[in-house]
């Protein structure tokens, strides 16, 4: 397997502001190392990731929040349920109105139904401003999402990555990520995450797309 060549960083900016050209970034990537040049060619530019409408990112962290420690069927069945039951799942007020046990009876565990009611609670007074979170950088956008309960910096990074379209996202302790360079680099172990960190070094700003491909690798469902 080839090794990644270090340089410094190319084109677009930092992955804060507006959507990302996916293609470009994975094309530029592709030119500073056969490793990505291989990776390109194996599974092409990232795909399914997008910049959503602030109208759309209530909903998508409410799903996030769903899916947490499922398997994509039956994350989507309980999603399915609870979108259902409140009746309207991009709107706060109606998570809010919904009952602990209404949520609980849609198949939510008692955490989850109790993140929601929080997510919901949040964006209802004022104190995540999901509008916003397209002008702010990506530190800023965790660090607001994590005072939610629920929402720690995985769901963090995949809100970054998958609705928001950064391009410059390392999720180092997502599993898919860690076994997909595993595969890539032909180690035998996974990497923890202070080892992947400088991983992603060469491949900045555009680590997003390296995380995409370390998911392609084992075949892992992208969060969305």
């Amino acid at each position: 397997m080839p090794t990644v060549a270090m340089c410094e960083p190319l084109g677009m900016p930092r992955s804060a502001r507006g959507p990302a050209d996916w293609a470009r970034a994975a094309e530029e990537l592709a030119d500073r190392s056969p490793l990505s040049a291989e990776l390109l060619e194996r599974h092409g530019a990232p795909r399914g990731l997008r910049h959503s409408r602030p109208d759309q990112r209530f909903e998508a962290l409410a799903r996030a929040i769903t899916h947490q420690q499922l398997s994509g069927r039956a994350a989507s069945t309980i999603w399915g349920r609870v979108a259902q039951s409140v009746g309207t799942p991009s709107d706060p007020a109606a998570f809010l109105a919904a009952s602990h046990d209404q949520l609980r009876a849609a198949g939510l565990s008692n955490a989850k139904a109790r993140s929601l009611h929080d997510l919901a609670a949040h964006v209802q007074d004022g104190r995540l401003d999901l509008r916003s979170t397209a002008r702010m950088a990506d530190e800023d956008v965790v660090a607001a999402l994590v005072e939610v309960r629920g929402i720690g910096e995985w769901s963090a990074q995949m809100f970054l990555i998958s609705c928001l379209g950064r391009t410059d996202v390392w999720p180092t302790g997502d599993v898919g990520v860690r076994n997909g360079w595993a595969q890539v680099s032909g180690t035998d172990t996974c990497t923890g995450p202070a080892e992947l960190a400088p991983v992603g070094d060469p491949f900045r700003p555009y680590r997003s797309v390296l995380a995409w491909w370390c998911w392609q690798e084992v075949d892992t469902m992208v969060p969305t």
